[in-house]
């Protein structure tokens, strides 16, 4: 399914839909960033998705990790909370969902990188150089947060 992200522009059609999501931020010991190449946009982002019924909000983290990279995590804290009413995503089946994300960073704990239905990449990308790739302007907000470590929010499971 298709997906176009809308970030403050007077065309983007009105939200019908807000589902709590999550991003993972995770960093391995060679402090590289896991990164996902999107199958419904074609742009960089880190994994991550909505949160289901009957899971705790750090399950979440570590199934979306999981289903989308092939690699284990461990939540260890919260870098931000995002629900900016002018970001909406566009999905070919007519939902228009308002943005609701909350970026936790994470640790690999296991695993081997693998791409899921959702992926048509996954890596392990060294800080310099996502700079240079394509990610949408509220992924790399959360990005640029999670790399500043004096923003914590403890993360009670």
């Amino acid at each position: 399914m298709g997906r176009i992200d809308y970030l403050h522009d007077s065309s983007a059609p009105p939200a019908n839909s807000v589902v709590p999501s999550v991003v993972a931020f995770v960093q391995d010991d060679a402090e590289r960033v896991l990164m996902i190449q999107r199958s419904d946009n074609g742009r960089w982002a880190l994994p991550g998705g909505g949160h289901d019924l009957g899971e705790s909000i750090g399950d979440t983290v570590v199934r979306e990790a999981w289903e989308e990279t092939g690699i284990k995590v461990e939540v260890l804290d919260v870098s931000g909370i995002y629900t900016d009413p002018g970001h909406v995503m566009q999905y070919d089946d007519g939902e228009v969902r308002q943005q609701f994300s909350i970026c936790f960073r994470a640790r690999p704990v296991g695993g081997d990188l693998r791409t899921s239905d959702e992926t048509t990449q996954v890596r392990w990308v060294p800080a310099a150089e996502l700079a240079e790739m394509d990610v949408h302007p509220t992924m790399r907000l959360r990005i640029e947060h999670a790399m500043d470590r004096t923003r914590t929010v403890p993360y009670i499971g």
